[in-house]
């Protein structure tokens, strides 16, 4: 395996560079009968794409979505959808400085250590740009998991730099974090991280920070023992997000400084239904879903490509300094917030077809 399929009953396997001719998907084991539309694919790519606002790379894409397969009048057929998007607006002239010289924290060396060469325009296959193949994937998903057991998916912006929201993840809505162009709920955090970013662009500079992931109307009984627990696989598929350098689920790190009597989630029964008072578990325990929402943070890192002067070296091991042209991300939360969904529900549609599998 090459590393670029994720899921086994639904499974996608991504394809495409930065400046390649396409960004696609090949999504296997989707089940029949889902009825979707290109708009609504369209709708969530719409979301992740450059351009968006001042905050993101200048870089112009309508990354328009074409179903080529698997998919007749309208519903998914059953057998592999093709999903593709082709580019259209790239300028690979402004990465020739970066043809001899690696950028620092960036996979230019390490893709030239694993393959031999590397394809330096715009990243190659290292580029953010290979995720929405994924979130085109998972608006299928998405659709599925809405319809038959209402699951919702919502992600925000909970952190840039030092700048924390006040929220609470269980109030907020999609309105809410499509209200201002960084997806912040907090209007006031939103406004000091926007600032913050402006700042940080204007310096030729970036900046992280963390985003907040839910998922609402978790059925009980989803993920399996030991080694394909939920967290564990959500934890997977959010690492291998670009910049992404941490995840936690439930109370996380914040959990250590607590008693177990403090940090336990006592059970109860509301209307023939077990609950949990509290939920510092975060939707799961042992691995397995409890029926109550999941909510876990991802951790991005600032952005390697900066048009600041930093010292690297060449493919020849000579010292150089580098101040990297073409267009990027000063920031890449916003853009990340409909990838974050997009991995949890590639995670969730994949453990409940498994989970249907094995129990009918």
């Amino acid at each position: 395996m090459a590393g670029n399929s994720f899921g086994q009953l639904f499974r996608i396997t991504t394809f495409g560079e930065s400046h390649g001719g396409a960004v696609g998907v090949v999504l296997d084991g989707c089940p029949p009968g889902i009825e979707i539309t290109e708009g609504e694919i369209q709708k969530e790519l719409d979301r992740r794409k450059p351009g968006q606002s001042k905050i993101t790379t200048s870089r112009k894409e309508a990354d328009k979505i074409k179903i080529l397969s698997g998919y007749f009048e309208g519903k998914t057929t059953g057998t592999p959808m093709l999903l593709v998007a082709y580019n259209e607006e790239f300028e690979s002239d402004d990465y020739l400085e970066l043809k001899e010289a690696y950028r620092p924290s960036h996979a230019d060396f390490t893709y030239e250590a694993k393959y031999g060469f590397r394809d330096w325009r715009g990243s190659g296959r290292a580029s953010a740009r290979e995720t929405l193949a994924r979130v085109a994937a998972a608006a299928v998903a998405r659709k599925y998991l809405k319809e038959k057991l209402r699951v919702e998916f919502i992600s925000y912006v909970d952190q840039v730099g030092a700048i924390q929201a006040d929220v609470d993840y269980d109030a907020v809505t999609a309105a809410d974090v499509e209200s201002n162009i960084i997806r912040c709920p907090d209007q006031k955090a939103a406004k000091k991280m926007i600032e913050l970013i402006e700042k940080a662009k204007a310096e030729g500079d970036s900046v992280g920070g963390v985003i907040q992931g839910v998922i609402r109307n978790v059925p009980a009984g989803l993920g399996e023992p030991v080694f394909d627990k939920i967290p564990a696989d959500l934890a997977k598929a959010m690492l291998s997000i670009n910049a992404v350098k941490g995840f936690e689920i439930g109370s996380g790190f914040r959990g250590v400084a607590l008693r177990g009597s403090e940090h336990n989630d006592p059970f109860y029964v509301k209307g023939g239904r077990i609950r949990t008072k509290t939920n510092n578990a975060g939707g799961t325990y042992g691995g397995i879903t409890s029926g109550e929402t999941i909510h876990f943070r991802v951790a991005f890192k600032p952005v390697s490509t900066i048009k600041k002067e930093q010292d690297t070296v060449n493919r020849d091991k000579k010292s150089v300094k580098l101040s990297a042209a073409g267009r990027h991300d000063p920031c890449v939360l916003p853009r990340a917030v409909p990838i974050v969904e997009a991995m949890a529900a590639l995670v969730l549609m994949d453990h409940y077809l498994r989970n249907k599998a094995q129990n009918g």
